[in-house]
């Protein structure tokens, strides 16, 4: 039977996690941005889908290419942290499903012949996709400024050209320097946003 995690782990995945919009100078190795991928993509899709495709920026190169993109008011946040990652998904995720879902090889068929459920599909796991990647990096020690605030086809012609991928958001991933953070803005209560049925 497995145990509940301890209130250090909560703490460190939910309870005192932030949104971080500042960074500290450090650099996050590779090996580690290996480890955080490999452990988000142990999170479930459907049929094991895995559409999420991700774009680590770690180089002033790829942060110029980037900017572009940017709304005004986060440039800084995006310059400053030590990776950017662009999270998006395959449009065509389903020509990976005879590796994924083996003992149904042929389920990509019902993608191909329906384009709404696949976009639907491709856009709902991926941003799952997504989530998982800002708990693996919590778990691993590291902080996370998930945001929007870019221009979505700007970004996708810079990085995506062929079209085949789309940007979802994008995440700025370090060591989080605690003086840049605001107020913990306020949640809804159980009963503001729970029925039980």
């Amino acid at each position: 039977m497995k145990k509940p995690l301890d209130e250090d782990a909560l703490n460190q995945l939910f309870r005192s996690a932030r949104t971080y919009p500042t960074w500290d100078t450090r650099k996050v190795p590779e090996s580690t941005l290996r480890e955080l991928y490999d452990l988000a993509i142990m999170g479930p899709t459907s049929m094991n889908c895995l559409p999420g495709r991700f774009v680590f920026i770690t180089t002033p190169e790829g942060k110029a290419r980037l900017m572009p993109a940017i709304a005004e008011g986060n440039l800084s946040k995006v310059e400053e942290a030590p990776v950017t990652i662009i999270l998006a998904h395959d449009t065509r995720f389903h020509e990976h499903m005879p590796e994924l879902w083996p003992h149904m090889p042929d389920a990509g068929k019902m993608f191909e012949e329906n384009s709404r459920l696949a976009e639907t599909t491709a856009f709902r796991n991926g941003t799952l996709q997504g989530a998982y990647l800002i708990i693996a990096a919590r778990a691993l020690g590291l902080d996370v400024g998930p945001m929007s605030g870019f221009d979505n086809d700007k970004l996708d012609s810079i990085f995506f050209p062929d079209g085949r991928y789309k940007s979802n958001f994008l995440m700025n991933v370090g060591y989080g320097d605690d003086r840049g953070l605001y107020s913990r803005g306020p949640r809804l209560a159980f009963e503001q946003a729970v029925t039980l049925a």
